[in-house]
């Protein structure tokens, strides 16, 4: 019975082998079938990807549109090769992935937040009639049933991440696994990889969509720059153009008549020589005016200029200011009027800041105009006084006006002709006007004529400081120094000069000594102590700038002295910024003056100190 029983067993043994190894290859065949239906698959959506990043690079497409395409790209993948419409993604409702690319958005996921279906397989006439579990365009899902959904076996539900942020929700209705078939089942069982680098392969897709959004934006910026400097540029070309012309034009007089009066002999009786002073000292005056706009305008940029608030008489500031362009306005035979209101009679303001920003509106508005009227209006307006200044000419078109406040912008006009000044009056008006507290309105209608309106507050907080301005001479705004009128000066003062400058010097020693003053004047630091035992002055004149020392070391140096330390000293020099007063002041000085000259400042600034020595 063994016997006949074991070949019956050998051959059972032999064939089951044989069996199990067809059954092993065809498994590793099937498997590879899976496997490359993965690879394949990925690759046409990694290929889909691919395409929208290239148009992103190469074409004028906006970003949220190639999102759209790189979201519909996993849908459609997604639908056919797991072959179901029954696939969704969802966002949180008004966001998209580009949209919450913030980094400052809160990532934290808040039961509360509902999620709105952006993009679907299933067609609108398929949802119309599907039963099963399926997912609409627009369809609002809660957080919660996202949440089940993710829980469930099989999982139907994965969040797309982008760093610590949920940007959304990939939905997916997949089938059970399947009975037979291998094959199938095989890629069943490689779903769950697919799905999850399908979704790697699509956000780091979004994750590229949003750094060229960033770099997109830079540009932008980039550009909104350049253009920026570009035209800023442009602005300073023809504002030193400008400014080269408006500086050319007077010297171009001084130096004429300059010239005529050495070839043809001062004559003080001849009143053509007069007259040719007269242009002389107008045309430096206007030099002077249009360094102080400059200067005034560098110091409101760089936060330097201050204001000195006082109890401001309006009518009488109004006066000056109009009378300072009368003669302008009598030379084109233009009406000038002047109208008050009876309660506008006081505010708190810098009465030259005021004047000043009075004169140049009133300077541009007899500038375009030809004929017709130029007024000054003052109105007050509950807490606020209004000056307005009007005229009858040209006016200034709509889509012009906003440039009209740029500084160096210039709007051309056929009554001015040419462009005079540097297009900075306005420009400082309004800066002028902030500082106060206020601010400059227009309106013009072209043909028609403008006003410009000065909004200044009557008062300011109690908290203002006031301050002192640097002295600063301008005749053509009628700005000088007050003080004391000039007195005669004893003939036994003696006053020292200490001035490198040949020019300067001459100009102040002959001013001086025809007031009836002795005047020594020493170039440099070595010659002023060689001088000083023999001249003993009563008041010393100190420039800043010295070949040898600087002047404020020297004036520091008199105060050591306990023989000279009682001498007053002014200094005078070019410095006109904030704060060159008050270091002069510290260093010991007892006085300050600012050049140009203001040969009637300065005598009776002389006057004033040098009756302490007596």
């Amino acid at each position: 019975m063994q016997q006949s029983s074991t070949p019956e067993e050998i051959r059972v043994d032999a064939t089951h082998p044989e069996q199990k190894v067809a059954n092993t290859e065809v498994l590793q065949f099937q498997q590879v079938i899976a496997d490359l239906w993965l690879e394949r698959s990925l690759n046409e959506l990694q290929n889909q990807i691919n395409q929208c990043l290239a148009r992103a690079y190469h074409t004028q497409q906006s970003l949220q549109e190639l999102e759209a395409e790189v979201f519909q790209a996993l849908i459609q993948q997604l639908s056919v090769s797991l072959k179901t419409d029954k696939v969704a993604i969802a966002f949180l409702q008004g966001w998209s992935p580009l949209a919450m690319s913030d980094p400052t958005l809160d990532c934290v996921l808040r039961p509360e937040l509902n999620y709105e279906v952006r993009y679907s397989a299933l067609s609108t006439s398929a949802a119309s009639t599907e039963k099963s579990p399926a997912w609409q365009l627009q369809q609002i899902i809660s957080h919660q049933e996202l949440q089940a959904l993710q829980n469930q076996n099989p999982k139907a539900a994965w969040a797309l991440q982008d760093d610590c942020k949920v940007v959304g929700w990939l939905i997916i209705a997949t089938c059970a696994l399947p009975k037979s078939a291998t094959g199938e089942r095989l890629k069943f069982q490689l779903q769950p990889q697919f799905i999850e680098r399908s979704l790697n392969v699509t956000m780091h897709a979004i994750t590229q969509l949003q750094h060229l959004q960033a770099l997109t934006l830079k540009c932008q910026q980039l550009e909104v720059q350049n253009c920026d400097l570009l035209r800023t540029n442009k602005l300073k070309s023809e504002f030193l153009a400008n400014t080269s012309h408006e500086i050319r034009t007077p010297l171009s007089s001084i130096l004429g008549f300059t010239h005529l009066l050495k070839a043809q002999g001062y004559n003080p009786e001849n009143h053509r020589h007069q007259e040719y002073l007269n242009i002389i000292l107008t045309s430096g005056q206007h030099l002077l005016a249009l360094l102080n706009d400059i200067l005034d305008l560098s110091k409101i940029e760089a936060n330097q200029l201050e204001i000195n608030k006082e109890t401001v008489n309006i009518p009488e500031v109004c006066r000056s200011a109009i009378s300072l362009v009368k003669e302008k306005a009598s030379d084109k035979h233009l009406q000038l009027q002047l109208d008050i209101d009876a309660n506008a009679t006081a505010l708190v303001a810098d009465s030259l800041r005021l004047k000043q920003m009075l004169f140049n509106l009133l300077s541009n508005a007899l500038k375009f105009t030809n004929k017709g009227a130029v007024g000054l209006q003052v109105k007050q307006k509950g807490v606020f006084v209004h000056f307005t200044v009007w005229d009858t000419g040209t006016g200034i078109a709509k889509e012009k006006q906003p440039q009209l406040f740029q500084p160096y912008v210039q709007i051309s006009n056929v009554v001015a002709g040419r462009q005079e000044g540097t297009g900075l009056g306005l420009a400082l008006t309004q800066k002028l006007a902030q500082l106060h507290g206020g601010w400059v309105e227009v309106q013009s209608k072209v043909n028609r004529g403008s006003q410009f309106t000065i909004v200044l507050p009557l008062t300011t907080a109690a908290t203002s400081k006031t301050k002192v301005l640097s002295q600063r001479s301008s005749v053509t705004t009628d700005i000088r120094l007050s003080l004391n009128s000039q007195a005669a000066a004893p003939k036994t003062v003696m006053v020292m000069l200490v001035e490198d400058n040949f020019h300067n010097a001459k100009l102040m020693t002959t001013y001086l000594r025809k007031l009836g003053y002795q005047v020594t004047w020493v170039n440099s630091a070595a010659q002023m102590w060689e001088e000083l035992p023999k001249a003993k002055p009563a008041v010393i004149l100190m420039d800043v700038h010295l070949p040898d020392v600087d002047g404020l070391t020297l004036v520091q140096q008199l105060q050591a002295n306990a023989e000279y330390r009682h001498i007053p000293v002014i200094v005078q020099t070019a410095m006109a910024m904030k704060g060159d007063r008050e270091t002069c002041l510290a260093a010991g000085a007892i006085d300050y003056i600012s050049k140009p000259i203001d040969l009637q400042a300065l005598a009776n600034m002389v006057s004033k100190y040098s009756d302490l020595d007596h």
